[in-house]
């Protein structure tokens, strides 16, 4: 079936989270003997076993989690060319994100609203991924089958194999710390890797 809808994560997705982590990260290492280099490696070691890493290496290192920062988030810089390009092939947008309050207004803010006719937010909903509750929502929320529709997204374990068990399609956007994840043949594969947005293009 051609699909009818496009949903996106928006955490390494969209959005470039690259210097709101490392903010995050040198606030939890500061005072401490612990480098940079140190906790990434850690980091990169949890991302391979398929989890999101940077709160994981925060608890390994017994360190204390600090705020994240939304004022270091940015759109990648082809997003805004890639969902204009996708909108004028008539597909619809939405997002599925595990996101804290005011999605809408910060996809507003970076000029992305006007592509998006779907917000699935795990703040406003109460619920988050990898819940497919969320995804079931999303759904809902667009009048569409998991047969016309796609999920996008960076992470394995949080947006492609909760989706393909719903019989979504889907594409896996090797972004961030999410290229270290490992694909587990025993779930399948998804319909499409690609490693930056404008590979959606090639796709669609």
């Amino acid at each position: 079936m051609t699909p009818e809808w496009l949903f996106f994560d928006v955490g390494s997705t969209l959005i470039d989270e690259t210097k709101a982590y490392e903010h995050r990260i040198n606030d939890a290492i500061a005072g401490t003997d612990i480098t940079l280099e140190q906790f990434n490696e850690k980091r990169r070691y949890f991302a391979m076993q398929n989890l999101r890493g940077d709160l994981e290496a925060i608890e390994y290192f017994g360190l204390t989690g600090t705020p994240w920062h939304k004022e270091d988030e940015y759109p990648y810089p082809e997003a805004d060319r890639v969902l204009e390009y996708l909108r004028s092939k008539g597909y619809n947008i939405g997002v599925i994100a595990n996101q804290s309050p005011g999605t809408e207004e910060r996809l507003q803010k970076w000029g992305l609203m006007k592509y998006i006719g779907v917000i699935a937010a795990s703040a406003e909903l109460g619920v988050a991924k990898p819940d497919k509750a969320i995804f079931t929502k999303a759904m809902e929320m667009a009048g569409c089958s998991p047969e016309s529709s796609v999920m996008i997204g960076d992470r394995l374990d949080n947006d492609i194999y909760p989706a393909m068990e719903l019989g979504m399609m889907t594409v896996w956007i090797r972004q961030g710390f999410s290229v270290y994840q490992q694909l587990d043949e025993t779930k399948g594969k998804p319909d499409h890797i690609i490693d930056c947005l404008a590979g959606l293009m090639e796709i669609y």
